[in-house]
């Protein structure tokens, strides 16, 4: 019997919206997956060929393109932060939906004209994205990399520019910070490791197609 699947689920509430796609597709981990004091990160499913790791969002990405889970659900934040092109992302899941966008302090003079500017200082967890994006407008970003709590950096000096995930923006509101451009809108997307999707391919296809009806249905 081959091994089972490996489907890889970030932490946290996202579960909650992707629990419909998965009742669709007929995929149920066991009890101890809803446990929030379980210290469990393997689960069984009532399919015998699927289990499931719950791992923090950023390290999906990284199980998957290494091939240590062959399918999971990352946002597309992650992939763009990481680019591995060991990643085949093809359905976008339409939840999770929030955006990262630069922001900076209400009382930052000329803030929102960080294009005029060759050298920009920026908080953020998404240094290879963020890099990115000014390159393409011809600015250099330095960037120091946080984890969290991205709101403090201007606040404490660390820098005046921050680059962060928003969703309702009033989180920076509370800090004294305001959105100045979206970078990019993000949802969360279903990945597959191109390697087994090649080798196990029948089996895998079947399960995407069934998130695709999934999503449709939705």
């Amino acid at each position: 019997m081959s091994k089972p699947l490996l489907l890889a689920i970030p932490k946290g509430r996202i579960f909650e919206e992707v629990a419909p796609l998965f009742a669709h597709v007929g995929i149920m981990p066991e009890p101890d997956f809803f446990d929030e004091k379980s210290r469990k990160l393997r689960f069984a499913t009532n399919q015998p060929d699927i289990e499931m790791i719950r791992v923090r969002s950023f390290d999906v990405a990284t199980f998957v393109a290494f091939g240590a889970a062959d399918i999971g659900i990352c946002g597309s934040d992650v992939l763009m932060e990481f680019d591995y092109p060991e990643i085949y992302a093809p359905l976008d899941l339409g939840i999770g939906t929030c955006r990262l966008s630069i922001a900076a302090p209400e009382n930052l003079p000329d803030a929102a004209n960080w294009r005029n500017l060759s050298h920009l200082r920026i908080t953020t967890k998404y240094v290879h994205a963020t890099k990115t994006f000014f390159e393409r407008h011809g600015v250099q970003a330095e960037c120091i990399k946080l984890n969290g709590a991205m709101e403090l950096a201007p606040l404490l000096s660390l820098s005046p520019y921050i680059v962060d995930l928003v969703s309702t923006g009033k989180t920076l509101v509370a800090n004294g910070l305001r959105e100045l451009e979206v970078m990019a809108d993000i949802s969360s997307r279903l990945i597959v490791n191109r390697v087994a999707f090649k080798t196990r391919g029948a089996r895998l296809e079947k399960l995407v197609d069934g998130f695709k009806e999934a999503v449709n249905n939705k």
